[in-house]
């Protein structure tokens, strides 16, 4: 009986964030190693190939493919460094350094992770239909889809955390989800990446975002907070 008071005493003293982030992140990394297996056994080869030979099938014009490049390179290491450079100068500006440190950790962690799961799972790019921009990696899970949701979300995150206002807030993260979802799509309609690779490479990602963004509340509550200009002795006056 004791045990269940001390239970639900220390229940009530857990932000129930973090709880329901600790259960996406354990949900989230058993649907990944779930989906995984699946791939490895085969099991998704049906459901990938008629998906792109769909896609293979569409008659679009060229200006069509290359908006599907210009959204693909929104999950590039490029314009993905450009958008973390960025946002790391605000983040210098007013001297947040935990947060700085935070968005660092998103974006190196999720890149190396990416890489190693590619190495240790080692699945070809699909072959079925024309490449149709130049890949170089392999393709489980994708990269594009992992970064994507990883840096974005974890900017998102960030941003939502400038405003209390729940408009905001969703709007921040709404916005990250509608970019992460479009390099994901883009990748499977460029022909170099199986659907399943998208899938693998959304859940690692959201995974790895959830839990940036648990250390993030940790950290923002050690940030200092910004100086008021106008409560500096100089603004009111002598």
């Amino acid at each position: 009986m004791r045990l269940t008071i001390k239970f639900w005493h220390w229940l009530k003293n857990i932000d129930l964030l973090i709880l329901v982030s600790a259960l996406l992140i354990v949900t989230g990394t058993w649907s990944f190693v779930g989906l995984l297996d699946e791939v490895q056994e085969g099991d998704t080869h049906n459901f990938d190939e008629a998906i792109l030979r769909a896609v293979g099938q569409w008659q679009v014009p060229a200006w069509v493919e290359e908006v599907g490049r210009d959204l693909t390179a929104l999950g590039g290491v490029a314009v993905l460094s450009l958008v973390t450079l960025a946002v790391a100068g605000y983040l210098v500006l007013e001297r947040k350094h935990h947060a700085l440190i935070l968005l660092f950790i998103a974006t190196l962690g999720a890149l190396v992770l990416s890489f190693y799961l590619k190495d240790l799972i080692n699945r070809p790019r699909p072959d079925i239909i024309p490449h149709r921009t130049y890949v170089m990696t392999r393709s489980f899970p994708s990269g594009h889809s992992m970064l994507s949701a990883s840096v974005y979300l974890t900017l998102g995150t960030l941003l939502s955390r400038l405003t209390d206002r729940w408009l905001l807030r969703t709007y921040f993260v709404g916005i990250a989800l509608l970019i992460t979802g479009l390099v994901g799509l883009s990748r499977v309609f460029l022909g170099v990446h199986w659907p399943s690779d998208v899938l693998g490479g959304w859940t690692a990602g959201l995974v790895w975002a959830i839990l940036c963004g648990l250390i993030s509340r940790f950290l923002w509550k050690q940030e200092p907070e910004s100086v008021d200009r106008n409560d500096s002795p100089r603004s009111k006056g002598t």
